[in-house]
């Protein structure tokens, strides 16, 4: 709970996980949201559920507890920020063939071990040294599309300019070289993109360690701040972008361009 600031709930959440039925996954969901008045995107696939949901605080908790009680979905750890409105407009509830949108079947997280993730201080302690514990030089790998990444980025970010993720395997093939020999860290904004980009890297041999960074950008900013970070996070509800401290942020050019 948050009774000293704003009381609206933001959570965003993925996991790969097998569901066997998707469609009846998604009745269930969509009706018990609608009961709490809850607002936002659920995205379930064959290969795992997407989230992003607010409301009051007890009410979108409640769906979470509801759905962690089956198996499938006990692992969920929602990462939240809070806001004094419901940043969407409405609830859906959609099933697609994929969570995250890459056109590449072979790439299935919830068929494959996950790929390394590094945890946010981690990275900053790297970052702040100038290589990993290892001597190698570390390369930030922006996953997410071209306005996005105007919004804010890692500083010295790789930004190949993509301008959706299904682009992102040729993008890999044409700029292999910038990460050869480099450890990789892949990051987007909550992970979820990661998790198949990662798993496409480390299968290209790139000659030195890839890793996602673990719960993303917001991860990021809730454990360590904005440390090696220039600007805001973009995110797709009407908050436009959050800052470092996980705030919505005041509009910009690049959030006007979008």
């Amino acid at each position: 709970m948050n009774p000293s600031g704003p009381t609206i709930l933001n959570i965003s959440c993925y996991l790969f996980v097998g569901i066997a039925d998707p469609q009846a996954l998604r009745d269930q969901l969509h009706a018990h949201a609608t009961q709490l008045g809850l607002k936002g995107t659920v995205l379930i696939a064959e290969e795992g559920i997407n989230l992003f949901l607010a409301g009051p605080a007890a009410d979108v908790q409640a769906w979470v507890d509801a759905l962690r009680t089956d198996e499938r979905f006990a692992s969920l750890a929602p990462k939240e920020s809070w806001s004094d409105t419901v940043p969407f407009r409405k609830l859906l509830v959609k099933v697609k063939p994929e969570i995250i949108r890459m056109n590449h079947p072979t790439i299935r997280p919830d068929r494959s071990p996950r790929a390394p993730a590094l945890p946010a201080a981690t990275l900053k302690r790297w970052l702040d040294q100038g290589h990993d514990d290892d001597g190698r030089p570390v390369v930030t790998l922006d996953t997410r599309n071209g306005f996005e990444v105007d919004v804010g980025a890692f500083d010295g970010a790789i930004d190949w300019r993509i301008t959706k993720f299904s682009e992102f395997p040729d993008a890999v093939k044409a700029h292999r070289t910038e990460l050869e020999g480099k450890t990789v860290v892949s990051y987007c904004t909550g992970g979820i993109r990661c998790e198949k980009a990662a798993l496409y890297l480390a299968e290209q041999n790139l000659g030195a360690p890839v890793y996602q960074l673990e719960g993303g950008i917001l991860k990021y900013f809730e454990e360590v701040g904005g440390a090696h970070y220039h600007g805001d996070c973009f995110v797709f509800d009407e908050r436009r972008a959050v800052d470092p401290e996980l705030a919505p942020s005041p509009d910009n050019e690049a959030l006007d361009r979008h």
